[in-house]
């Protein structure tokens, strides 16, 4: 190695090490005297007890200060915590490991499997909190990509490095259409944030929505509800920098994350906790700041390219939530999940009228595009008159229009579901889409 390679790492060589004394804890806060260090820096606290029973540390990030106090927020649980513990500053922000060997595992937000198995020494640490590409370095999105979900494919189609937003209440199918499109997508490698889930669900998804097939090409960030609120927004963001470490090198990435509201929310305990006043529904400003700062980061870069999934769970299925309205803005389209055809056994439970793929016709023939519009027609006229065909009030031939959408309302519901092992390609969805299309001519 040349003198001149040397400089950079010697630089890059702490000399000096600051420290500090906590002072005070207040809910998730702590406050200490010191050390010397900036926002977002990590700082190791040492408890006493690690004098007792062997070396213990406890991480924390600098998310504020007080006058001339530090404000600390930790990774983990603050019960070894006491006033005078040293506070030592690192220099460093928050890092995770990214690499090959995580594929097919559950990493936590540091890229450590939690199964406790051991990663190469030598795995890539990246830093989770990056800026978005510069804009006039983004490709654009001009080829779709297969997802493996007929209802998307074909009537919702996708491009590589778009950004999609599935949006749904509790227990209408969101875990199990991400498992769909991860099984089916013909994306290069599939990175999947659950953020703020039961602690159950994570091996549940990964065994029974992913199961062996999706799992041999994704790597699982999960940071569970119980875990710390710093915790989970970094589990949000680390998932987003190991997929942004594979964009760089040259593949086309498959990121979906579960859920955004649960990073939002996470943020809001965080901004309540350092003295955000609260804003829209009790949410924090900075809840709305950083949503397009994670959000963006996504899509396409002159290597590669990542195209997103983010569900958004909407609270009593009111799709005018704040956050829902706010990542709605952000996205390049949304997929709407209905619990009216859940009900009816309808999966996937796409309604497909209040969804939209805002780059769909960008992206797609003018053959695929005219089928598209014409079923859409169909489904639209049909729903229209649902209510006068229930009560027997609509008579047969009132309507050209309403007895074409009539005659061929069960052949769109057929195309339109999906059985959750059922496999079939772009080609083939647009190909039943067309066909379907010429025969209502």
């Amino acid at each position: 190695m040349k003198a001149a390679d040397l400089i950079p790492h010697v630089r890059s060589i702490v000399t000096a090490k600051y420290y500090g004394k906590v002072k005070k804890v207040i809910g998730l806060m702590i406050e200490t005297t010191g050390p010397q260090c900036s926002i977002g820096e990590i700082c190791y606290i040492h408890p006493l007890s690690s004098t007792k029973n062997g070396e213990k540390t406890i991480m924390a990030e600098v998310v504020g200060f007080n006058e001339d106090r530090v404000v600390l927020m930790p990774f983990t649980s603050m019960h070894d915590i006491a006033p005078g513990n040293l506070v030592e500053s690192t220099g460093r922000q928050f890092e995770t490991k990214a690499g090959d060997a995580q594929i097919g595992k559950i990493v936590d937000p540091l890229g450590i499997p939690i199964d406790g198995t051991e990663l190469p020494y030598d795995m890539k640490m990246v830093n989770v909190e990056k800026l978005p590409p510069n804009p006039m370095s983004r490709q654009p999105i001009t080829e779709p990509i297969e997802v493996g979900v007929r209802a998307i494919d074909a009537l919702l189609t996708v491009g590589k490095g778009q950004r999609m937003g599935i949006f749904a209440g509790s227990g209408v199918g969101k875990s199990t259409l991400l498992g769909m499109i991860a099984r089916n997508t013909k994306a290069d490698i599939n990175i999947i944030a659950l953020v703020g889930e039961r602690g159950r669900e994570v091996r549940e998804f990964a065994e029974k929505d992913l199961g062996p097939e999706g799992m041999k090409k994704s790597i699982i960030v999960a940071a569970t509800s119980d875990q710390p609120a710093l915790m989970r927004i970094k589990g949000a963001s680390a998932a987003t920098a190991i997929a942004e470490y594979y964009r760089d090198k040259g593949f086309n990435v498959m990121l979906m994350m579960d859920s955004v509201t649960r990073v939002a929310m996470a943020q809001r305990e965080i901004g309540l906790a350092v003295g955000e006043p609260p804003a829209t529904k009790g949410y924090t400003p900075s809840v709305f700041s950083i949503l397009p700062k994670l959000l963006e980061r996504t899509g396409t870069n002159e290597y590669g390219s990542i195209t997103a999934f983010y569900t958004v769970l909407v609270e009593g299925d009111d799709m005018n939530d704040p956050i829902a309205d706010t990542v709605r803005g952000i996205l390049d389209g949304h997929i709407v999940l209905d619990r009216m055809l859940a009900n009816k056994g309808h999966f996937p439970s796409i309604n497909t009228l209040k969804s939209i793929s805002r780059l769909m016709n960008y992206i797609i023939p003018t053959a695929h595009s005219n089928a598209a519009n014409k079923i859409r027609n169909l489904i639209s006229t049909y729903e229209q008159a649902e209510d006068l065909v229930n009560i027997g009030a609509y008579k047969k031939g009132s309507s050209k229009d309403i007895d074409q959408a009539i005659m061929f309302n069960p052949l769109i519901n057929s195309l339109l579901c999906q059985g959750v092992n059922e496999k079939i390609g772009l080609s083939a969805s647009v190909g039943q889409l067309e066909e379907l299309s010429e025969k209502g001519e």
